[in-house]
């Protein structure tokens, strides 16, 4: 005779505690079966073997077997689609439930979709919940019911609505007992998935209260450690939301900002599809004539421009799978309007290399630096490097851990003047947007 259990399905929250979906999976009433997939569909398309994603979801998922060997407990992990899998694990367990946590992607909504289905057809129920952020896409919106478009509205409603109750922990441990009795299973290798090891330089989990607290000073300085890192824990999910929004309610406004921006570019995501599928928020903003030169393209990939600070910010981001955020706006803005090349390129290639890559904050930062975006920057303002330097890296202390060689002979002349690149940028979209 089958056991009778639930599923949980672990995705971009890869933790066990103050877990939203496993918590109520847990106390559903019947053993949980914890589940991780390599979807094939994702790791197939992924064209670098030794991508650091990989590594993380590896790591990450071996932290949480040790979690679960304590309570008697293991991880089931399988390379394969999500359908075939619950094909696979309704042969040998009755399965009553499957229960997840919500994601906003579009690819994630169509996989969602197609898993409900196959489960209907299974007579398994597939329940998701707000896990991911803190007010989920229809939890904050203006008084008709319809979608903000503009942060700042959106920020003052989202501060307004906020209460201990939103940001209250999920106590999974105290429910551990629930989790389904099974000898330790083994992870497949990395290798058994087609990559490679990438090295473990990841970000730490730990976040002192004075970096929160002093986070509206430190954010803009590229050359000191002013910013959390949070962003890669965040994607996928190894430190809770609500954790950090409870510390920065606390502790510092600027960094609880930060998370108000996270929240706002998924609702975004959300009620604006398009925009995660390649289309400009603002569709006048498809008129523009790209340069798209790929010589140009690819001097900016490789950080040879000749403008010293957007050179390493992409040497920063080729190595180490991180760049400063503020040194994202100067990168993008530099890549659409000094180049006039399709912003949809950077953001493509800031996909593959970002640590933290998470869709709906990418293309919401690309969608703003180019102009297109929702609560955009105006077209007509155009981040001036040199100045960018002056004020957020006076010493060159970044420049000089990224482009040595800066103030050598060797060091490429600037791939385009700045007033030139100005002039013809303020031309090409005002040609654009007078259709």
């Amino acid at each position: 005779m089958k056991l009778e259990l639930n599923v949980f399905w672990f995705r971009r929250d890869l933790r066990l505690n103050d877990n939203a979906g496993l918590y109520r999976a847990l106390k559903a009433g019947k053993p949980v079966l914890p589940l991780f997939i390599f979807d094939k569909h994702i790791l197939d398309d992924l064209e670098n073997k030794t991508d650091r994603r990989v590594q993380y979801i590896f790591d990450a998922l071996l932290e949480m077997q040790t979690e679960l060997v304590e309570y008697g407990s293991s991880l089931a992990v399988f390379y394969s689609t999500p359908e075939e899998v619950f094909q696979k694990i309704s042969g040998e367990y009755k399965i009553d439930t499957v229960f997840a946590n919500e994601d906003y992607e579009p690819y994630a909504r169509e996989r969602d979709a197609a898993v409900a289905e196959s489960l209907k057809s299974l007579s398994i129920s597939f329940k998701t919940f707000k896990d991911q952020v803190i007010f989920s896409r229809d939890e904050v919106l203006k008084d008709d019911g319809t979608p903000y478009t503009v942060f700042t509205p959106y920020s003052r409603k989202w501060k307004a609505k906020l209460n201990d109750f939103f940001l209250g922990s999920y106590p999974v441990k105290k429910h551990s007992k629930q989790f389904v009795r099974r000898e330790e299973q083994n992870i497949p290798s990395l290798e058994s998935l087609g990559f490679h090891p990438a090295g473990r330089s990841f970000p730490s989990k730990q976040l002192s209260d004075e970096m929160i607290a002093n986070y509206g000073e430190t954010r803009d300085y590229p050359g000191i450690s002013g910013t959390s890192r949070m962003g890669v824990h965040l994607r996928f999910g190894t430190l809770s939301i609500r954790e950090l929004a409870r510390r920065a309610n606390e502790k510092g406004a600027v960094y609880l900002n930060e998370l108000i921006w996270r929240d706002f570019y998924q609702m975004i995501l959300w009620h604006f599809p398009q925009v995660g599928k390649g289309r400009a928020f603002k569709p006048d903003y498809e008129n523009i004539q790209w340069r798209n030169n790929e010589q140009e393209f690819a001097a900016w990939c490789e950080g040879r421009t000749g403008y010293p600070i957007v050179d390493a910010g992409l040497r920063q981001l080729n190595k180490t799978g991180y760049m400063h955020n503020r040194v994202r706006m100067i990168t993008a803005s530099f890549l659409a309007k000094h180049l006039l090349i399709d912003w949809r390129w950077g953001e493509a290639y800031f996909a593959e290399r970002l640590l933290d890559y998470e869709l709906a904050s990418n293309n919401g930062g690309w969608q703003w630096a180019a102009g297109c975006g929702c609560d955009a920057a105006p077209y007509f303002r155009i981040f001036n490097p040199a100045l960018q330097t002056k004020r957020f890296d006076p010493d060159h202390s970044y420049i000089k851990q990224w482009v040595p060689e800066f103030d050598q002979l060797s060091y490429p002349q600037p791939i385009v003047d700045h007033q030139f690149a100005r002039d013809r940028c303020l031309t090409v979209y005002k040609k654009a947007l007078a259709r």
